[in-house]
């Protein structure tokens, strides 16, 4: 009996203590989906009008709604993202996301196949779809996963003397083809998101008070601490131009003590902060990361 008290006691701190609370938790990553495209010239006629071309919004919805159902991610919608992309350092900034997709259909195709014999006939209609998508890392500007799938999908009906199934035009199927093809490639895209540490930025000192970007939508709790770091120096590698950004300084700890916020693009949160002293003119020198 006494066993059993000390286990249910136990039990009790485990599930009320901050410390366990915490431990696992995961801060949502905010992703931006640049854009998809349709690159095929299926349903591509005199008219087209691309912004509301079938094929990408479908594409489009499947792969947000797969993403926010893994619960891991802040998802903001950003078309036109390409000439951010193609800059480094501040025009990147600007965006307010941890990472950008990129993505298209790179082929679209849609079959009827059918055997009429004396007695019964079948039917089946086949689609096949393939999608090609990019992860652009915003902090360094770096495509840090790209990758290609293929999808299938289809659907049969029989008939004999008269009785059976008849299958229609099934619009559906386009649906699940290209679904097929994103779930091959949603799990990499959220190892890659979720392999390096949660980056905040630190946006201002009033009165003491340190204020760094990210709230509540992102998992941000009062209590919970995070380490202030001054950018390393940027180096160039002289193989491939791209500038490299040297492991930074570890400065201090802040403990956030409350979070405000309409948004995930206006939450904010307010810390105390114990550490080395920083140049408070230069905020962008500094970055947050996960203890």
């Amino acid at each position: 009996m006494r066993l059993r008290n000390v286990l249910v006691v136990l039990l009790s701190i485990m599930i009320v203590s901050p410390a366990f609370c915490q431990e696992g938790k995961t801060l949502k990553r905010k992703v931006a989906i640049g854009r998809f495209t349709n690159e095929t010239q299926y349903a591509k006629g005199l008219f087209y009008d691309r912004e509301n071309d079938p094929i990408r919004k479908q594409a489009l919805d499947i792969l947000s709604t797969k993403l926010a159902a893994s619960g891991k991610f802040i998802l903001l919608e950003r078309d036109g993202l390409e000439e951010l992309v193609a800059e480094a350092g501040e025009g990147m900034q600007k965006i307010g996301a941890d990472y950008i997709i990129l993505g298209s259909v790179t082929k679209f195709g849609r079959k009827v196949e059918g055997d009429q014999r004396v007695f019964s006939s079948s039917k089946t209609q086949t689609v096949e779809a393939g999608v090609s998508i990019r992860l652009v890392e915003v902090a360094s500007g770096l495509i840090i996963y790209s990758d290609e799938a293929a999808g299938y999908a289809e659907t049969s009906s029989k008939q004999t003397l008269g009785i059976g199934g008849s299958a229609g035009y099934d619009a559906t199927l386009s649906d699940k083809a290209i679904s097929a093809a994103l779930t091959q490639l949603v799990e990499n895209i959220i190892n890659k998101c979720m392999d390096k540490p949660w980056r905040g930025y630190l946006l201002s000192v009033e009165d003491g008070t340190y204020i760094i970007s990210g709230g509540k939508s992102q998992g941000i709790a009062e209590g919970q601490t995070f380490t202030l770091y001054a950018k390393g120096k940027e180096v160039v590698n002289p193989q491939t131009g791209i500038k490299v950004e040297l492991p930074g300084k570890k400065m201090g700890t802040l403990t956030v003590a409350s979070s405000i916020g309409d948004t995930p693009e206006t939450e904010i949160s307010f810390c105390s902060y114990s550490g080395t002293p920083i140049d408070e003119n230069n905020m962008s020198n500094y970055y947050i990361m996960e203890k």
